[in-house]
């Protein structure tokens, strides 16, 4: 059985959401993707990436470090042209947006 080869934005997604798992919090002991920080992440063609997000709250004390973060890591990966961060405030954070992994590293299932 052959296996089906990803298009070539699926597979720089893939990267990227590589890349924003590595990116923490730095009180919260969970990656920026599985607390449900990022509210899209879009591949468009010639691989520039967009990204919107947002933080645990406005007052933030990473507020300025993490969003410049996530743009240095998704510019080191491989092949990726240019990436724009958004970062928003609308939806509003809440614990709800976190993955079960996240849940589950912090104790709340």
């Amino acid at each position: 059985m052959e296996q089906q080869q990803q298009q070539p934005e699926e597979n720089m997604r893939d990267k990227a959401v590589e890349a924003l798992k590595t990116i923490y919090d730095p009180e919260i002991p969970v990656d920026v993707w599985e607390l449900g920080l990022i509210y899209e992440l879009t591949v468009y063609p010639v691989n520039n990436l967009f990204v919107r997000m947002t933080l645990t709250s406005p007052s933030c004390p990473s507020a300025e470090e993490i969003p410049v973060e996530v743009e240095r890591k998704l510019r080191e990966v491989e092949n990726v042209n240019d990436v724009t961060v958004e970062l928003t405030f609308d939806p509003p954070y809440t614990m709800e947006m976190m993955s079960e992994v996240a849940k589950l590293e912090l104790g709340f299932m």
